[in-house]
């Protein structure tokens, strides 16, 4: 018996180490050797076999569903399902997770809107008619990589930028911190850029695909009476333009950007407010301001332009000023006619609900919810200042969508709300 089970393990032992030798290592084995000694061919169960054919059963039943569903519901669905990547982004730096994020829209990796927006958030600006006034803030994309993708996740315009003219790669890292309790980030980015020239190549693209888009699918909207989009197609883009960090001639700066992208914007920003570039405030000042838009708009009205006219020209302003500066650009703004006013850009100050945690005492702009009392407070205040004549975007803090209305200057129709930063990106 012994001697029996004795040979029985060594026949079970040898026939395993003939089986688990590679290829390449018994090739040249006798046939006599090989014919006696055949591979195993796994064997499925029974129960192996009805599990998978059930997963085949069900992902074909599920595809022939989905198939059936209309388009509103599957594009609610996505949106619904892209919540749960979200723990995914959080355990990313911030920065990597921002960059993550753009090549994914960029790839047209995230869900599309399908769903139309309601007649009644449409309204008309500058001559630019808008699906909706909820709007993506400059800061995200600031190379114009992902316009497509973003305008498809649902906003009614997109602002990419700040753009510099010349390359720069901004303050060093780590430069974004999160404060996931309070809804907020802050950065220190510096204008980060790819410079005007990558910027102007990427766009002039963009617009020549958009318009062989629209030459081929023009039958399909002859009969659509308010038709939406601008520059970027299906919604508005516009370029903020920045000044570059050791230039010393802002004006110039800001021109370059002027000449080189406003044949692609459907507005123009000129952001003197970043906290994050030396001495770029001190162009908030009633005599610097007004030096400096004159020049640009000079050089926007001195360009060709066809029926529809030049870009309108904005300025974003700090969440950080005195009443008498506040007071200051208002007098510009109204005398020079500015387009607009974008209200407001990160604020340096740390409220009280943020002090707390320690990433409060980095240096930087602070945007997300915190920021929402202080832009509104602004955004009221310069309505008031500028006698409701100018358009006023209000920026940072815009967490749900609120409809304002005042019967005596129909402000419905001239404020929008920027979302600061994407969910995937600024995880609370």
């Amino acid at each position: 018996m012994a001697s029996r089970a004795s040979r029985r393990l060594l026949n079970d032992f040898l026939l395993k180490r003939v089986t688990s030798i590679p290829v390449s290592s018994v090739r040249h084995c006798s046939s006599s050797s090989s014919s006696k000694i055949a591979p195993k061919i796994p064997h499925f169960s029974k129960k192996g076999r009805l599990l998978t054919g059930a997963t085949i059963g069900l992902v074909i039943a599920g595809g022939a569903y989905v198939s059936t569903v209309d388009e509103a519901t599957f594009c609610g669905w996505l949106f619904n399902a892209t919540t749960l990547v979200n723990p995914f982004f959080a355990l990313l730096d911030a920065e990597f997770a921002h960059k993550l994020a753009v090549s994914a829209a960029a790839r047209g990796w995230v869900p599309r809107e399908k769903r139309p927006d309601p007649s009644v958030l449409g309204l008309e600006v500058w001559g630019r008619k808008f699906s909706n006034p909820i709007g993506l803030a400059a800061g995200f994309d600031k190379n114009a990589e992902a316009i497509d993708g973003l305008l498809g996740l649902g906003f009614g315009f997109v602002e990419v930028g700040s753009v510099t003219p010349v390359p720069q790669v901004g303050n060093p890292k780590p430069r974004i911190f999160r404060l996931r309790q309070e809804g907020a980030i802050i950065n220190r980015c510096g204008f980060n850029s790819e410079g005007i020239v990558a910027v102007a190549k990427r766009l002039g693209a963009q617009h020549g695909k958009r318009k062989l888009d629209e030459t081929s699918s023009a039958s399909s909207t002859l009969n659509n009476d308010f038709k939406h989009g601008g520059k970027a197609g299906p919604g508005i883009l516009g370029v903020n333009l920045g000044k570059n960090k050791t230039s010393e001639d802002a004006a110039s700066d800001y021109v370059q950007g002027v000449h080189s992208l406003s044949q692609y914007s459907d507005y123009l920003v000129i952001n003197v407010s970043s906290p994050n570039t030396p001495g770029l405030r001190m162009l908030q000042g009633r005599k610097q301001l007004k030096d400096l838009v004159k020049k640009i708009q000079a050089a926007r009205d001195e360009m060709q332009w066809g029926e529809e006219g030049p870009p309108p020209l904005l300025v974003k302003i700090a969440p950080d000023l005195s009443k008498e500066d506040l007071e200051d650009i208002a007098a510009v703004a109204l005398a020079l006619r500015l387009d607009g006013l974008i209200i407001s850009n990160t604020t340096v100050l740390r409220p009280d609900s943020v002090k707390k945690y320690p990433v409060a005492e980095e240096t930087g702009g602070l945007s997300g919810k915190p920021l929402l009392n202080l832009s509104t407070n602004i955004l009221k205040e310069m309505f008031i200042l500028t006698r409701g004549k100018i358009p006023l975007i209000g920026c940072g803090g815009a967490f749900s969508v609120v409809r304002m209305h005042t019967k005596k200057y129909e402000l419905a129709q001239l404020l929008f709300s920027f979302i600061q930063d994407l969910p995937m990106v600024d995880l609370p």
